[in-house]
């Protein structure tokens, strides 16, 4: 909630005469005497209004109904100096950390959220995951403005723990444009696999660690500071900062972090040291450390620790991985002209194996190609020094981002009829979906604890066309539906726009952030042509990069950018678990016409894409629009010319559309 008490008085009159919103939706002209003669046949897709919260934001020049930021649009901002020590013998986490945090915003703030993800293992604490309990995250001390404060008081300054959230009520309110100093201390033993298998270590020789420190909350113009809690579900919503962070760990252990590597010649032997800066020049893969170089890797510390520096910049969070015998490849990928001097850039591609995972020898060229790849197809080149793959079997299944690291299963499928390459593949894709993160939501900052498909539909989206890259035989725009339609319709499946972490059990939630948000975008390339897409989906990546769109800035900016009302497609895929099924009625032909009926069996409004095939081997195609859906009618035609005999009619060729039936798709003479 915002703190002003003036700004809560405008925003409860506001709330209750607020116009709606200033897009229209227009309905096909009909005569009254059609409109009092014709019942609806089915469901229409009715106009999107946006949430009040929204129409605010727009009322304060944070937001705009074209799907642009505001001119009054800020994100608060922060730095952390952390120091943390990680004790592999004890499995222990401690860490200090100095914060600087920025009020960006009009709004004088009553105190400071800090997120404290590590307390999904505190007893007691609600969550949708069954974890190790491990106590969570113990703060031992919070200091502000140098002066240290007690916990739980009456009176401020003082700071309370609630479920993953502490609350920092400093002696003064923070005003517009004020810093404030901040100093937390903290540990915590860390979980086998811990944030769900986020994070945490294996088999005595990994640790990846992610959710391991307090970070400040964001606070934005839609919800005023951001305090769900983290209940091992739907991910993080954090807003961008800098970091030096100088993590110690024993020797023998290597380590790598979010942020540029500032002190690799004070931690590794000379050998190793040569080939890592080797990598950061070479087009393919360096072994900067082998099975042979385990024990021997860095140099010693004077009580058997070293202490290894990082500096990042603009990120939403920080992660970093520590191991004593895993393999570590290195190579160079071009990303695109970073710093605008007409020049390629170049960014370095990690990825840490152990010999238990044998598939990983070609996990430094998956990274290298998806970061490639996405660098061109997003239109942001990838803006961070370097792209680290962890390979954490025994901690995840499958993947997990941050900015700059993710950490990844070792793909060892035991079945014998799996081809190679198919193992391989499933690798690289995992790979992909991991890397495409670090544009949606790690440039793009989405607020995936409310809407995860925002991030995961558009990763995975972003995944496919990598590997449609990296293996042209791949491409199927069918294949992408089949983790969507088996449950389409059904009561197992849950609407797209519904809050993360408010889906029933079972696979609503998957597959309503996953499969279904990107089949739509495929959907959406249908509609409005690849070309037209592309520039509407650049569009919004580009207007929001570094910034927090909400669903409705994205719907906004596809209107804008296409000059398209949309409101149909939107209610009716992203509000709904509506199914898609068209059929082909009839086809008549008459000398040199033909009339071809189509009925509309599911409930979403679509065009319809027809390609017509003549005796003689030529082909046309058209397109129904959506004018009849929206006038509630079951049934449309299209008169075309038909210079020879039609041998076949196919709706949707092209495989765009997730039709539930597609064996009714196809006529045939």
């Amino acid at each position: 909630m915002k703190s002003s008490l003036s700004g809560f008085l405008i925003f409860i009159i506001a709330a209750f005469t607020a116009c709606s919103s200033t897009k229209t939706t227009t309905s096909p002209a009909t005569s009254d005497a059609t409109e009092q003669s014709f019942k609806p046949e089915r469901p229409i897709p009715y106009e999107i209004e946006e949430p009040w919260d929204f129409k605010q934001a727009v009322a304060d020049g944070f937001r705009s109904y074209n799907g642009t930021p505001g001119p009054n649009y800020f994100t608060n901002t922060y730095s952390y100096k952390i120091d943390t020590e990680l004790v592999p013998a004890d499995t222990m986490l401690y860490g200090e950390a100095d914060i600087t945090y920025t009020n960006n915003s009009p709004d004088t703030l009553n105190y400071i959220l800090f997120e404290l993800a590590q307390n999904l293992h505190k007893e007691g604490v609600p969550r949708k995951e069954i974890v190790e309990i491990t106590g969570g995250m113990n703060i031992t001390r919070v200091s502000i403005g140098g002066e240290d404060i007690a916990g739980m008081k009456r009176s401020r300054p003082t700071y309370v723990v609630q479920g993953t959230n502490l609350v920092v009520y400093p002696n003064e309110r923070i005003f517009p444009g004020q810093t404030t100093e901040l100093e937390i201390d903290w540990n915590f033993k860390v979980p086998q696999a811990g944030a769900s298998g986020r994070m945490g270590y294996s088999r005595n020789n990994l640790y990846f660690i992610a959710y391991w420190f307090p970070h400040v909350a964001t606070y934005d113009d839609v919800h005023g500071w951001f305090g769900d809690d983290f209940t091992g579900n739907a991910e993080f919503y954090h807003d961008f900062g800098d970091y030096e962070i100088s993590i110690t760990a024993p020797e023998q252990w290597l380590v790598m972090s979010t942020g540029e590597f500032l002190n690799p010649e004070e931690v590794l032997v000379p050998a190793v040291l040569d080939r890592y800066n080797s990598g950061q020049e070479s087009d393919s893969v360096i072994s900067v450390v082998e099975i042979n170089d385990f024990g021997s890797s860095t140099v010693s510390g004077e009580d058997g620790t070293l202490t290894w520096r990082f500096k990042a910049e603009k990120v939403r969070d920080v992660a970093f991985s520590a191991t004593s015998q895993s393999q570590w490849d290195a190579m160079r990928t071009p990303v695109g002209d970073v710093d605008g001097d007409g020049s390629e850039d170049y960014s370095l591609i990690n990825a840490f194996w152990r010999e238990s995972a044998p598939l990983w020898e070609d996990a430094a060229d998956y990274t290298a190609h998806s970061i490639s790849f996405l660098s061109d197809y997003t239109g942001i080149p990838y803006p961070w020094p370097h792209m680290t793959s962890v390979e954490g079997a025994g901690i995840i299944g499958g993947g997990m981002e941050f900015p700059m690291m993710t950490v990844m299963g070792s793909y060892n499928n035991p079945n014998p009829n799996i081809p190679l390459s198919q193992k391989k593949q499933a690798l690289y894709n995992v790979t992909a979906h991991e890397i495409a993160h670090m544009w949606i939501p790690m440039i793009v900052s989405n607020n995936e604890r409310r809407h995860a498909w925002m991030d995961e539909g558009a990763t995975t989206f972003h995944e496919a066309h990598a590997r449609w890259d990296k293996f042209p035989d791949s491409f199927s725009r069918l294949d992408e539906f089949n983790s969507y339609l088996p449950i389409a319709g059904s009561y197992l499946e849950g609407e797209i726009m519904r809050w993360s972490d408010y889906h029933y059990p079972g696979p609503a939630y998957g597959v309503a952030s996953y499969p279904k948000p990107a089949t739509v975008l495929i959907a959406l390339q249908g509609v409005l042509g690849d070309d037209l897409f592309k520039e509407a989906w650049t569009s919004f990546m580009d207007r929001w990069a570094y910034k927090h769109p909400t669903p409705y800035d994205m719907f906004n900016t596809f209107e804008d950018v296409s000059g398209r009302e949309l409101d149909w497609f939107w209610r009716s895929w992203y509000f709904e678990t509506w199914t898609l099924d068209q059929t082909i009625a009839d086809v008549t032909q008459r000398e040199d016409e033909a009339t071809i009926t189509i009925k509309d069996l599911g409930k979403v409004v679509m065009p319809v894409d027809l390609t017509i095939t003549f005796e003689d081997g030529s082909e046309t195609t058209t397109r129904i629009g959506v004018e009849d859906w929206m006038m509630g009618k079951r049934t449309t035609s299209v008169t075309i010319d038909a210079p020879a005999i039609i041998s076949r009619v196919e709706i949707d060729a092209d495989h765009y559309f997730p039709d539930t039936n597609r064996e009714n798709n196809i006529w045939v003479r």
